[in-house]
């Protein structure tokens, strides 16, 4: 037995043991998606963590991410492998900024994605992801919305709502660095392949895209689709899953260089040490928790798009 499959052994016998759940972003390493009993984006894992009869989660994801899952089973242990596994969007935006920001503009609804700290999601009326965001943009009754914090996910629903959109001026420095020049290189190269990017992509990127989609709506689109070839635009550990789940296909990158190193942050061995010392335990003070846990539920009753 290889040293591998001694950790993955030990990581089982755990999750019996502490009555545990291991969710995984689509992001995460490769090991670490097929360890998980459940993979998905924000939204799904969001809601996997409501639904879980578990004792304890162990988020394999960023920090926000299992903030959110505290915040919304606080009953429940939650527990990030990497403490350390932050995300830059989330970081380019704080609640004292986002308060300064609402005074001027106080007829705006605040809208926050769900890629930020659970303070900024205190301070907003309603979070949102990007397989929702159109949908619950145009959910609200105000006709301002001050969207935070990523500036080119505001542009893309800016396109399917009449409302007027203030754009906060953070973005993923992963998806930011894919270019224009890397898609039609691409497409160079593989001329019969459908190009799929996630809509935290800049604007050029995805007017030369064929479909605009969160990935979990990419993994939807992958399997359903007649195509056989696609070309990525999104964090590279999507490329696992997607090859996994469809063998019969062929997946591109757009980008080499487009990999999230907090999402790969996480490996078998740090997830191991997590189960067996509790590591590292994630909560949420009281008075946050509540105003944060309003943003996230209201989120919850907006159907999602793919």
């Amino acid at each position: 037995m290889d040293d591998m499959q001694i950790i993955i052994d030990k990581i089982n016998d755990l999750k019996k043991k502490r009555n545990a759940v291991i969710l995984a972003h689509n992001y995460e390493r490769g090991e670490i998606q097929d360890i998980a009993d459940f993979t998905g984006d924000s939204l799904g894992l969001s809601q996997q963590a409501i639904e879980q009869e578990a004792d304890v989660i162990v988020f394999c994801g960023v920090h926000f991410m299992a903030e959110s899952a505290a915040i919304l089973s606080p009953e429940k242990t939650v527990l990030l492998p990497e403490i350390y596994a932050g995300c830059p969007m989330a970081s380019m935006v704080t609640a004292d900024a986002l308060r300064t920001e609402k005074k001027k503009y106080p007829n705006a609804a605040v809208v926050c994605y769900v890629n930020s700290t659970a303070e900024v999601k205190a301070e907003s009326d309603i979070c949102c992801t990007s397989a929702n965001a159109v949908e619950v943009v145009n959910s609200l009754e105000e006709q301002e919305i001050l969207f935070v914090p990523d500036k080119n996910l505001a542009d893309y629903v800016s396109r399917f709502t009449t409302k007027t959109i203030i754009p906060w001026e953070g973005y993923c420095p992963t998806h930011n660095q894919i270019l224009p020049e890397d898609i039609i290189k691409a497409k160079k190269e593989h001329p019969n392949a459908e190009v799929l990017a996630h809509p935290e992509c800049r604007r050029e990127v995805l007017d030369i895209s064929d479909k605009v989609f969160s990935t979990t709506g990419m993994i939807s689109y992958a399997r359903e689709s007649d195509s056989t070839e696609f070309i990525i635009a999104t964090e590279n550990g999507m490329m696992h899953r997607l090859r996994k789940e469809n063998p019969d296909k062929s997946f591109y990158m757009a980008s080499e260089f487009a990999v999230c190193p907090e999402m790969k942050a996480i490996n078998l061995q740090t997830l191991l040490q997590s189960l067996e010392f509790m590591q590292y335990k994630i909560t949420v003070p009281d008075d946050i928790q509540v105003k944060a846990r309003h943003s996230l539920e209201r989120m919850l009753k907006v159907k999602r798009s793919r």
